[in-house]
């Protein structure tokens, strides 16, 4: 069961946009906490891919 949110702050994934594009076998992602009053929009991070061995962009999924 998905832990139950303490006002504006929630739970979200990110995932490797590059990883995702180039077809190989499994995925990079990453779970974090955003504050949504001050952070609307999609949220896009900078974070390492175990599988290609260098820093990607990952992208916030829903």
């Amino acid at each position: 069961m998905a832990k139950k949110s303490k006002g504006n702050r929630n739970q979200i994934i990110l995932e490797c946009t590059e990883h995702k594009a180039s077809g190989m076998p499994g995925t990079s992602r990453y779970v974090t906490q955003k504050n949504r009053k001050n952070t609307p929009d999609r949220m896009e991070m900078k974070k390492y891919n175990p599988v290609l061995r260098k820093h990607t962009v990952h992208k916030e999924i829903k």
